[in-house]
């Protein structure tokens, strides 16, 4: 989970979905519904979706037992579940109650992704490099960097193998740390997500409890492609890892249909942007 000082707040909308990553259903109430270019669209209080963005997949997700799709909508700044083409919602109203829930093995997957995609930086940093572009999608996630300064090792192979071997080492020693990942909102309200102190950066992605949930993190030899340097990197979380499973988003055991969960309290305080 990672736990925000300060929740954002768009409109009435509660980001659930970065206020506790593990968080799998809840019962909350419709703010509002709409259509857009003849695509049905409704919007929740307590958004259990995170769209795709900033690197990261859209979560997969139901409203009651219709899945949808969560996209943002630049306009009201609002989280809003649609269906692909052709599809329908079911009838909803405002104010009126309705059941959401993610496929938790696939919000997993991506969440100890982009986490890894975070110490991944991190240990980039340290070799004295600028983190110039990311992606944590699954199969392509990588982090590209450039070198501040001349960095000879990255001229010949064996060079590369070397560095790269220097990277493994520094993600091995802070996964066993068991560091604490965690999301502090600033005065101008950025979320920035913290890997203890190891690593800070401004992100709105979903995130693993600590390093020790992740599991099988791996970082090919290195590549330098005109300037670039691009470090490709796998993740699992360690309970897919435990159960032998496959967290990959598709016909995930963890998409139960129906897990009860307490209701979420339209007292809620904590609010999204």
């Amino acid at each position: 989970m990672v736990h925000s000082t300060e929740a954002l707040e768009v409109g009435a909308q509660v980001s659930a979905h970065l206020d506790d990553t593990y968080l799998e259903q809840v019962d909350t109430r419709v703010i509002a519904v709409g259509e857009k270019d003849g695509t049905p669209w409704v919007a929740v209080e307590h958004c259990l979706f995170h769209p795709q963005g900033g690197g990261q997949p859209a979560d997969r997700g139901w409203l009651e037992d219709t899945e949808i799709i969560p996209v943002r909508d630049r306009e009201s700044g609002l989280v809003v579940a649609t269906v692909p083409e052709g599809g329908s919602l079911p009838s909803l109203a405002e104010g009126q109650t309705v059941r959401a829930r993610i496929d938790l093995g696939a919000r997993t997957a991506h969440a100890a992704l982009h986490t890894a995609g975070h110490l991944v930086e991190a240990v980039g940093r340290m070799q004295g490099w600028e983190m110039v572009a990311s992606n944590h999608f699954p199969g392509q996630a990588r982090i590209e960097f450039q070198a501040l300064r001349t960095d000879t090792r990255l001229a010949d192979p064996e060079g590369r193998e070397e560095v790269t071997a220097v990277l493994r080492a520094a993600v091995v020693a802070a996964v066993a740390d068991d560091l604490p990942v965690f999301a502090r909102r600033l005065a101008d309200g950025r979320r920035v997500v913290h890997l203890d102190e190891l690593h800070s950066a401004p992100c709105g992605g979903t995130h693993v409890r600590s390093l020790g949930d992740l599991a099988e993190v791996a970082l090919p030899t290195l590549k330098v492609k005109k300037g670039r340097i691009r470090v490709s990197y796998s993740a699992t979380h360690v309970s897919c890892t435990e159960a032998h499973v496959s967290c990959n988003g598709t016909h995930s055991p963890y998409a139960a249909p129906h897990v009860p969960h307490p209701h979420v309290p339209g007292t809620e305080t904590r609010r999204s942007h």
